[in-house]
């Protein structure tokens, strides 16, 4: 039997979608607009219609589904992966006066009945589901039960086998256009290339779907991009000097640069937690849970983590190694800033990280066609790595937008980097790969180039060649630099089955011959690196005055001990960027506190009388 609309009936006849929704939007979530497609998304879903979302993290993609679900009669279904998270979700809706439940392996067997009944009695306005759980008989026949609102299928890049999170499971998925004719399903995701968006469409029976696709652009991220030469020092150097007391996420490659990372951390005096799937579950969400309830804590951590967090105020993303491709930096590095405050997305990166990840690729049982596009996804991200020119342009031109460049909020913007004529070098370390037989990596090319006389030298009678202290006018660190630009140029490619040893590709000749110039960034000088680096990213209460920050920090205890209280994060109370405009505007009774972006009508009966008293107090105490 259908459940009843969601919206309270006025007595007054029912005025278009785009209007009820925006009556959710603004009732329930507190806010007074929507963001660019999300009304054009909304309606579609609403009115019955297949829809494709591509949006950007902090773009609204949830709002998408959550409020389809609130206006369109019975439960909306939200497919995830993040089984860990939902409980998370789950309370943050819960905070609005959603119905929100979920089910999956964590819950006990009186619980999961629970959720059950409350479901068959038409009590639940948003179910989340695992895949795996929605895909099983005695679920299927559950939902067969009961007035399905909308299917929701969220992080829509796991169908795809191009993707950078690839799960076979979510293939499965099409069989819902089958069970469950004219129910409108919805597939959404933060990142997808031209590529995925096809497999998207095609796996999940979608060919009908509205495509839409927001801009791919984070204004407010600062990206910020170097060699990889003291990695950590240099991480503990940019969290100290632009990010001090700040929340962040920093990746590993591996699980033990993880667990090594995050004591180092500690040792210096910051609040560093590890996460990876190695870790006892315990204390997994140990760090989980401190991370997500805690303000200034850094989780340093493999790509196990992150996919479905939705802390707003997580003011930088770092990587300490280099990405598989530019999706997984996009989608790793949107986790930033999610409010639409100053953040950063900071990465080392150098030639051991190339070579590591293409072994990993080529020792995979993936086939020869998967090798090939993941080659060319790797060598995009090196290419974005080695440009001399705006890096949000080149990130954006990825995903098919253009940008005009010169965005000031990147590295290379703010600071550009000297670029040279390189073409002399490049034949010299070009005819080095060559001449040493195509098996080296950088160091022992580096070697050979400056005419030293070591071991390995020796042993392979190096000393011999035409090249051997050929290019004394670099530096061994020069060298390796421009090394590793030939191969985000494409004139060099590691060797996937060596020992990190260098190959020449079809693209090298050119140059060889003189037939081709090359233009390499310089290394800046240390020195000079310290006095041109970008400057630290407004922090988010910048807006405010000495006077207001003091309000926000009594808001922000207030808001911390009520957390504590019902354990929960402090954001799904109410998001930074809330208490700064309470801060600003001094909400001074209930219908100015409704004015506040993200106040809604239930969170107004539940802690409106708490913050307007420490606004009141506040100005009695001026």
């Amino acid at each position: 039997m259908p459940t009843p609309s969601k919206l309270q009936s006025t007595g007054a006849a029912s005025p278009p979608n785009s209007g009820r929704a925006f009556t959710v939007l603004r009732d329930t979530f507190g806010f007074s607009e929507f963001h660019p497609l999300q009304a054009e998304i909304i309606d579609t879903v609403i009115a019955g219609g297949n829809a494709i979302a591509i949006m950007p993290t902090g773009g609204g993609k949830s709002l998408c589904y959550q409020i389809p679900s609130l206006v369109r009669a019975g439960t909306g279904v939200v497919v995830s992966p993040l089984i860990a998270l939902m409980k998370d979700q789950v309370d943050a809706l819960r905070q609005y006066g959603v119905r929100a439940a979920y089910l999956n392996s964590s819950l006990s067997f009186e619980a999961r009945l629970r959720t059950e009944r409350e479901l068959a009695g038409g009590a639940v306005d948003i179910l989340y589901m695992a895949p795996e759980g929605l895909l099983t008989d005695a679920s299927l026949e559950l939902l067969a039960g009961v007035d399905v609102a909308l299917f929701a299928i969220d992080e829509a890049h796991c169908v795809s086998r191009w993707g950078h999170d690839f799960r076979p499971e979510y293939r499965q998925l099409s069989q819902l256009a089958e069970r469950f004719p004219g129910v409108p399903r919805m597939a959404l995701t933060a990142t997808a290339d031209a590529m995925t968006r096809r497999d998207i469409a095609a796996e999940l029976r979608l060919a009908d779907a509205e495509m839409y696709v927001a801009s791919f652009d984070r204004p407010n991220i600062r990206y910020l991009i170097s060699e990889a030469g003291g990695a950590r020092q240099s991480l503990l150097q940019f969290i100290t000097e632009k990010h001090p007391g700040d929340s962040g996420i920093v990746y590993c490659l591996t699980r033990r640069g993880v667990e090594e990372t995050a004591a180092w951390l500690c040792d210096r005096g910051l609040r560093a937690v590890p996460y990876h799937a190695g870790l006892a579950d315990a204390d997994r969400e140990r760090s989980h849970d401190s991370f997500t309830r805690e303000d200034g804590v850094v989780v340093v951590a493999t790509v196990a983590f992150g996919m479905g967090i939705d802390k707003p105020d997580v003011r930088f993303v770092a990587h300490l190694n280099l990405p598989k491709n530019i999706e997984s930096y996009y989608q790793e590095t949107g986790r930033a800033g999610r409010d639409g405050a100053p953040a950063s997305a900071w990465m080392r990166y150098g030639l051991k990280d190339v070579v590591m990840l293409l072994q990993m690729l080529e020792k995979s049982e993936a086939g020869e066609e998967y090798k090939r596009i993941e080659r060319a996804k790797m060598n995009s991200l090196l290419g974005l790595c080695e440009a001399t020119g705006c890096r949000r342009q080149m990130l954006l031109n990825y995903f098919g937008e253009t940008h005009p460049g010169a965005c000031g909020n990147c590295d290379n913007c703010l600071a550009p980097p000297e670029a040279w004529d390189a073409t002399v070098a490049a034949q010299k370390a070009l005819s080095c790969v060559y001449r040493t037989g195509q098996r080296f990596g950088a160091a022992h090319l580096s070697d050979v180039l400056l005419g030293k006389d070591t071991d390995n030298i020796r042993r392979f009678n190096h000393r011999s060649l035409s090249v051997h202290g050929i290019g004394t006018e670099h530096t061994a660190v020069e060298w390796r630099s421009i090394i590793r630009q030939l191969t985000a140029a494409g004139l060099l490619t590691p060797d996937p089955h060596g020992h990190g040893g260098l190959r020449l590709t079809p693209e090298a000749r050119a140059v060889l011959k003189g037939e081709q110039a090359i233009r390499l960034r310089k290394l800046p000088r240390r020195d000079a690196a310290k006095k041109k680096s970008a400057p630290r990213p407004s922090p988010p209460a910048a807006s405010l005055d000495d006077r207001d920050r003091l309000l926000f920090e009594e808001l922000r205890k207030l808001r911390l001990a009520l957390a504590r209280e019902q354990k929960v994060p402090p954001y799904v109370i109410f998001h930074d960027s809330t208490l700064r405009d309470m801060a600003g505007r001094k909400p001074s009774d209930e219908a100015e506190m409704l004015e506040i972006s993200g106040v809604g009508r239930d969170k107004l009966k539940r802690y409106g009388a708490a913050f307007l008293a420490v606004v009141e107090e506040f100005g009695r105490g001026l």
